[in-house]
């Protein structure tokens, strides 16, 4: 099948989003199917104001529209709401092509917390843009439920994965981490206001707190708690080691919708401490984290977990299953055209 990935987050973004579109990328191509990805790195972009790491690409409908019609794709997918998204959608609608969304975030919460602007009025926009989709893709059962409340109901779930090959229970331990007093609690993940980071930073349990990670936030975190260790960003094997170092996950936001890095953590052997919210009450279980409105009583629970099963539980998630069911929400467009 060619499938075409349209998205407003790719390299070089830092996150869930473009981590989950990369490895369903990967996941698909070796079974054969032609994947072309329209990002914001082939246009003229802008930072995103309050957030530069995000460049907002400006571009027309037409132009956009002409690389989807010389690539004629089997499928197409817009996985963000941004600019790109918005050409690539009206395009379609033009066309009367077929094509799916996804909810990867809660963009109402984080334009929120960032500008003051009432949550449900973004939540306009939002239904403005998934309506027309034929299926919204969402992580949990959590934001299925959000997504209906708010007048979408056209939609399919798309688990999230783990790489079991780099994020395992035989990792060695960050050398600089293992060395930290104990309990070492960890963070990892965009330093943001959304993130709620500054919960985990004030919290009074004691031990080391070790943040890994970067964005805009991060200066003023780092300044304003000098006992917690900064480490910037960390990828590949060096990420997993600094989860086998940590004795304890700490994940404070309460906007996430999944939460990669809680099942990043989970399969290298580390318990999960977070909020009961969206995303950890999908993701976790008693066994191998926990959740309370005390995010310091959370972290004292969550390193009683048993580590072996915390590796065990986590090998449930691959991104070969999150592709299947990706694959299988997709709208071919010459089904949707020859019904007409």
């Amino acid at each position: 099948m060619r499938i075409a990935l349209v998205t407003d987050a790719w390299e070089p973004q830092v996150n869930g989003v473009v981590r989950t579109l990369q490895s369903v990328r990967r996941v698909l191509e070796r079974q054969g199917h032609v994947v072309e990805v329209i990002s914001p790195d082939r246009f003229h972009s802008l930072p995103c104001p309050t957030y530069p790491e995000i460049r907002l690409a400006m571009v027309r409908t037409a132009t956009v529209g002409g690389l989807l019609a010389r690539f004629a794709p089997d499928a197409i997918h817009l996985a963000t709401e941004g600019p790109l998204c918005v050409a690539a959608r009206r395009w379609c609608l033009r066309q009367r092509f077929p094509f799916t969304t996804a909810y990867h975030t809660q963009f109402p919460d984080y334009v929120s917390a960032r500008s003051g602007v009432p949550a449900e009025w973004i939540w306009r926009y939002i239904r403005w843009f998934h309506a027309p989709a034929q299926a919204i893709l969402a992580s949990t059962p959590s934001i299925r439920a959000t997504l209906v409340a708010h007048g979408l109901d056209q939609v399919r779930h798309w688990g999230r994965g783990v790489d079991l090959d780099r994020f395992h229970a035989d990792i060695p331990p960050l050398a600089q981490i293992a060395a930290l007093p104990g309990p070492r609690l960890l963070y990892v993940g965009r330093v943001a206001v959304e993130k709620n980071l500054e919960a985990f930073l004030a919290c009074s349990h004691p031990g080391s707190k070790i943040v890994v990670g970067d964005g805009p936030a991060r200066t003023a975190l780092a300044a304003a708690y000098p006992d917690a260790l900064f480490l910037g960003p960390r990828f590949g094997d060096e990420l997993a080691q600094c989860y086998a170092a940590a004795d304890a996950f700490v994940f404070p936001s309460r906007t996430d919708t999944f939460g990669l890095v809680m099942i990043e953590a989970l399969a290298c052997g580390t318990p999960v401490a977070a909020y009961p919210v969206t995303g950890p009450v999908d993701v976790l279980t008693p066994d191998v984290g926990a959740m309370a409105d005390d995010l310091d009583a959370a972290i004292a629970a969550a390193l009683t977990r048993d580590r072996g099963a915390c590796a065990a539980y986590a090998r449930q998630f691959t991104w070969e299953a999150s592709a299947e069911q990706f694959l299988q929400a997709l709208v071919p467009i010459a089904e949707v055209r020859s019904a007409a």
